[in-house]
């Protein structure tokens, strides 16, 4: 231990510490100064963590206390409130540089230390001064930006009222700052692990160490005994199913098959996190090591080890058949053939998963509490629910750093959930970035073989795709991600005859889940690069030859759908001039070793499918002002600022007496999923048709206030439903009217590949959007670039591989380093069916940008890589059978 001195936030403080404590557990474990977060199992990867120590930025999840006598500290909480903020708190919020905002604290006070020293920065400074600092959202341009304006505000060349948009002003198609936005500038924003309840228990989880393996033996007699230790749960204890869906287990008994590395076998309660993990080190068990089925065609080798029982490890197989694509293919001018495939990826939140649950009342009448990370807290309720055999499960969303599709399933929740009801305790389990990443779903790994085909004047005449998709150990949202991949297969064009078959098999690998796009990203990347192999073959540009191929009026898509409008030919007219001047550009370049490189790829993406529904309700406040209950999660999207402004636009209630109470399933009506791009579509129209229940209430009464509606006995609270009718599908062939609404847009990718070492930038990227009517610019603006972003960590460089993966330097996580430049152009085609004319826009973003900057390389180098991601040695590989 060590007696020292310090003063944090301006606070004088004598501590005594144990001498290897880190100041990131000070902060956040003693002090509760929870603003500072911690994402990389403190490996100083992150940067989420930084603070200011004497002027200068550290990472406080490597700086030992003990060294710190007499020093300064400022974190996050002491540079700013939400009612009093920093000059650089208000230009983030301004910028639109906050989306989920678990790495807002940490960069935010870097940007101090670098206006402090540098008040006017160029772009090379700022990213140079942000390079140890880790984004998923935003693609970082946002940030850039927001540095460049809080460097303005401290100049005093502009301020905060200047820039902010009238809170009074106009709604629809304004660029407010989102509700929650300050509050997590100020790092005062609860995050899941931030949340500490008194005496809760601290969690470890035992869990398999081999990618397949039965457990024969658990001995858990020396870890029970062990300091700290309250108890150990294992699957025996479990009440309930112990199911989490169709075949993942809470946790896996003596005798089960773990038949993924990661599987969870056992829950460790201790009095402090150190503890329970020294006590799970402990806890032996014996496991008898079975085959693994490492990948696909393992997996459907003759006489492969079965993953799932009984299933000869197919989880499913979906076809869409439209006309006869086989005829259509022998009779067409030209056709290409080729493999493409595309790997695992992490979604790759940055925040780490958390759970937290207690008992609410006592006996059998009393209600678990779960709070956690959820895009569906009403089926993630339920599923507790069934799998703890437990009566009344209340489920409480924090706050959330990003998800993509991470958390339609339950990952840490029920581990904490199980505990709290098994011990009588409250407990929290905070797995570490690790086991983070071995417990979650990732992308999945598609193969596919595409043939497609042409007649002599360049029209597409049929289009055939053989898929194998690897599951991985869980079936998940199996039936979401084939059904979505396959409604979207044939993006934006019009192809007369189809034939798709859709193969999901199981292995011992990270189960795929849903990840942003969910399915369509790997098909349409096949898609959009057959596409300019085709081109190429029947000599036409690759726009001109997606111009005369687009849908129009009266086609169809491959699933027989005529889509609602037709808004991918006024993008690809707008993206034209931008495209023919990149082109020459690049071919104008010269250097030695140095390729530049131009390419395109489009999407159209589906949004509101048959049978779905959104419920919300509003209620009238005393003071008359509003508040909307509905269960729409916002790990970043935006949701609660398209909520928050179709609100104020319809109601005319001031912003600030706009309330949303959207974390609870209790208190919320079910809104349905919050993935997919269906929040803006489904729960803006349910949001609309209650607002026009109130409104018609009032108008029925007489009434302009709360206390007029109570006197003419008139309820306060009125809900609605918005729901999508089923208008007949023809399941075995995959033909039928899929979705209500699209998004649609291109993309065009320029980069620079360097033949010596096979590195491949990226310059730019374009963007040209139809999101429909734009209800907050700003947040599709985020929502494309930061999924332009992920698209390029997609094509170049990022793989998940289960066991070998283990932080964010083995991911290659996209850094600032591999910032690029991005220009994005908005059309508005409002749609007729979308609520005020909106549709959803944030899965769309990444669909186009893999195919774009692969389509980009050939273009530069005049060599294919079909196989995700691009890494150096696949461009010197391609290089090299060019010459050959």
């Amino acid at each position: 231990m060590k007696s020292l001195t310090l003063n944090i936030n301006g606070v004088q403080r004598r501590l005594i510490v144990e001498k290897d404590m880190v100041l990131l557990d000070l902060l956040r474990e003693e002090l509760r100064l929870t603003g500072t977060k911690q994402g990389c199992d403190r490996k100083g990867q992150c940067g989420a963590c930084a603070v200011i120590v004497n002027g200068k930025t550290v990472l406080s999840c490597l700086t030992k206390v003990a060294n710190l006598d007499g020093a300064e500290v400022i974190s996050v909480e002491g540079l700013g409130t939400p009612e009093n903020p920093h000059l650089i708190q208000e230009a983030y919020v301004l910028s639109g540089a906050i989306q989920c905002g678990f790495c807002t604290p940490g960069l935010i006070m870097a940007t101090k230390v670098l206006l402090d020293k540098t008040p006017k920065p160029n772009r090379d400074e700022i990213k140079i001064a942000l390079r140890s600092h880790l984004c998923r959202c935003t693609g970082y341009g946002k940030i850039i930006e927001a540095v460049e304006l809080a460097a303005r505000f401290l100049r005093g060349e502009t301020t905060p009222a200047k820039v902010r948009p009238d809170p009074k002003g106009k709604q629809i198609g304004v660029s407010h700052p989102r509700p929650w936005s300050m509050l997590k500038a100020c790092g005062l924003a609860p995050f899941a692990a931030d949340i500490v309840m008194p005496e809760a228990l601290e969690l470890a989880v035992v869990a398999s160490p081999h990618h397949n393996a039965r457990i024969k033996k658990i001995d858990a007699a020396k870890a029970s005994n062990m300091h700290g230790v309250v108890g150990i749960l294992t699957a025996k204890d479990i009440k309930g199913n112990n199911m989490l869906g169709k075949d993942k287990k809470v946790l896996f008994d003596i005798g089960d098959v773990a038949p993924v590395l990661g599987a969870q076998v056992a829950i460790v309660a201790a009095e402090t996190r150190k503890e329970a993990l020294a006590a799970a080190e402990a806890v032996k068990v014996e496991y008898e090591v079975l085959p693994r089925v490492a990948n696909s065609q393992e997996a459907l080798a003759k006489g492969a080890p079965e993953v799932q029982p009984g299933t000869g490890n197919i989880c499913m197989v979906n076809r869409q058949i439209k006309g006869d694509a086989k005829k259509a293919l022998s009779s067409s001018a030209a056709v290409v053939e080729a493999d493409f495939s595309t790997q695992s990826v992490h979604q790759a939140p940055l925040e780490p998963e958390a759970g937290v649950a207690y008992l609410e009342g006592e006996g059998k009448d009393a209600q678990l509490v779960v709070v956690g990370r959820s895009l569906r807290i009403h089926d993630h309720a339920q599923l507790i629910k069934e799998a703890l055999g437990w009566g009344n499960v209340r489920y409480q969303e924090a706050f959330t750093g990003g998800q993509f599709g991470i958390k339609v399933d339950l990952t840490s929740e029920q581990i904490a959930a199980a505990a709290a009801l098994h011990f009588k305790r409250p407990a929290r389990y905070i797995p570490s970035t690790t086991e983070s990443m071995q417990i979650t779903t990732k992308r999945h790994p598609f193969s596919m073989k595409v043939r497609l085909g042409a007649d002599d004047k360049g029209r597409l005449t049929g289009y055939e795709i053989y898929a194998t998709v690897e599951k991985g150990a869980f079936s998940s949202a199996a039936w979401v991600i084939v059904h979505r991949a396959l409604a979207m297969l044939s993006g934006g064009y019009y192809i007369p005859d189809v034939f798709a078959e859709l193969k999901l098999v199981y292995t011992n690998n990270a189960w795929g889940g849903a990840a942003r796009g969910a399915g369509p990203p790997q098909i349409n990347y096949a898609l959009e690069s057959a596409m300019d192999l085709l081109a190429a073959k029947v000599g036409m540009n690759p726009l001109a030859f997606r111009q005369l191929n687009i849908i129009k009026p009266g086609e169809t898509t491959s699933s027989g759908h005529v889509m609602e409008e037709w808004a991918l030919d006024g993008c690809l007219k707008k993206v034209k001039p931008m495209y023919e001047k990149a082109l020459k550009e690049a071919a104008a370049f010269k250097s030695d070793n140095l390729r530049r490189g131009v390419g395109l790829g489009a999407s159209s993406f589906g949004i509101g499918e048959p049978m779905d529904k959104s419920d919300v309700a509003v209620e009238l406040d005393a003071d008359n002002g509003l508040t909307i209950y509905a269960s729409v999660a916002d790990p970043g999207e935006g949701n609660d600022a398209m909520l928050t402004q179709i609100a104020v636009h319809l109601t005319k209630i001031p912003r600030e007496k706009i309330r949303l109470q959207t974390r609870d399933s209790v208190l919320t009506p079910n809104s349905g999923l919050s993935a997919g791009s269906r929040q803006t579509f489904m729960s803006g129209h349910a949001l609309v048709k209650a607002i026009e229940a109130l409104q018609a209430a009032m108008k029925e009464a007489g009434a302009k206030t709360h206390a007029d509606l109570v006197k003419a006995g008139k309820p306060t609270r009125y809900q609605a439903q918005h729901n999508l009718a089923h208008k007949g599908m023809d399941e075995e062939k995959g033909q039928g009217e899929f979705f209500a609404s699209r998004c649609h847009g291109v993309q065009m990718a320029e980069v620079e590949v360097d033949t010596k070492s096979g590195e491949v930038r990226v310059l730019k990227m374009t963007g040209v959007v139809d999101a429909g009517t734009l209800i907050n610019p700003m947040n599709v603006l985020c929502q494309i670039e930061g999924g332009m972003d992920m698209g390029a960590g997609m094509a170049l460089r990022e793989k998940y591989v289960h066991g070998e993966t283990v932080d964010w330097v083995t991911y290659k996580y996209p850094t600032m380093k591999d910032y690029f430049d991005k220009e994005v152009v908005l059309i508005e085609t409002p749609r007729n069916n979308g609520p005020l004319g909106a549709t959803g826009v944030g899965e769309f973003t990444l669909m186009p940008t893999s195919p774009s900057i692969m389509n980009a390389i050939e273009n530069a180098i005049g060599a294919r890589i079909c196989d995700l991601p691009a890494t150096p040695d696949k461009v010197l590989k391609a290089l090299k059978a060019k010459k050959a």
